[in-house]
């Protein structure tokens, strides 16, 4: 269980994210993963980088169950700042990251595939940010690298999911395969990866990030300052408490004005379609996702 990296094939790393039931991470998960991916760039022999989870789904976001403990601030803090690490360390690994999306992607899921160079998903997966109901805010950015921006704007208002097969006809998935041949797809991707010389791929990641046209870490850090302000108002505490199905008036909220403060945030998991829902990635240990 944990974070583990493995050889599969020359030139080829694979990190693999183990966190049962859902894949909900806790603080020193996200911290885990971030330095594997980072180690994995550094090594010089590596070309490529498959990203990949064991278990019902990809990721169902920060552990809720940790941060309900907390009487204080620490792990929402926590969670935040470590889901930055390791959204940004995807971003910032030296070599191009395939991300193999099984199951449900939520929330702090969607962080990590939105930054990835490329995604092959399984039939059943799906991807969504459930934020609203969730009482948070947060990866909106990286949504809108797998989304037009009306879509994610749609996505993320009703907190509805996508499914594979409809992020693949907006081409930000490279290919979808049954649950089955995931693993074999995205190895098969980065070993094409791979192939190419081991200096150039590198300068090859450096300059598409160069030429980005919305800084993905400033972004993200600026919705994280309206999640850290809905949390200290309260709101979030209430929106989660009943799952967003009972919100009285915002007349006393003031998410509608936040700053951007720079400081942490939590966010939550779960879609509305059907295929990924709260019941979906919680277990009878109650142990839900709450991405951040």
């Amino acid at each position: 269980m944990g974070v583990s990296t493995s050889s599969p094939d020359k030139g080829i790393a694979l990190v693999t994210v183990d966190f049962p039931p859902v894949n909900a991470l806790p603080v020193r998960g996200w911290y885990d993963l971030a330095d594997a991916l980072r180690a994995a760039g550094r090594d010089p022999e590596v070309r490529c980088v498959v990203l990949a989870a064991e278990g019902r789904g990809f990721n169902a976001g920060v552990d809720i169950k940790e941060m309900q403990r907390d009487t204080g601030h620490a792990s929402l803090i926590g969670a935040n700042r470590g889901c930055y690490e390791a959204f940004a360390a995807v971003y910032e690994c030296e070599v191009p990251v395939v991300a193999a999306v099984n199951g449900f992607c939520l929330g702090g899921g969607i962080g990590l595939v939105g930054n990835a160079d490329a995604i092959v998903a399984s039939e059943d997966a799906t991807f969504g940010l459930p934020e609203l109901d969730r009482g948070a805010l947060g990866a909106a950015t990286h949504l809108a690298r797998l989304v037009p921006q009306h879509l994610m704007r749609t996505l993320y208002y009703t907190s509805r999911t996508a499914t594979a097969a409809e992020l693949h006809a907006h081409g930000s998935v490279w290919k979808v395969v049954p649950r089955d041949e995931l693993r074999a797809a995205a190895l098969e991707l980065a070993a094409e990866i791979a192939k190419k010389d081991g200096y150039l791929i590198r300068l090859a990641k450096a300059a598409i990030n160069g030429i980005d046209p919305v800084d993905v870490r400033r972004s993200y850090r600026f919705e994280q300052g309206f999640t850290f302000e809905a949390n200290l108002s309260g709101v979030a505490d209430r929106v989660r408490d009943t799952f967003g199905t009972d919100a009285p008036p915002a007349a006393t909220d003031t998410a509608a004005t936040a700053g951007t403060t720079g400081t942490a945030g939590t966010t939550a998991t779960a879609g509305t379609t059907g295929t990924a829902d709260a019941t979906d990635t919680a277990d009878a240990t109650g142990t839900k996702g709450e991405p951040a």
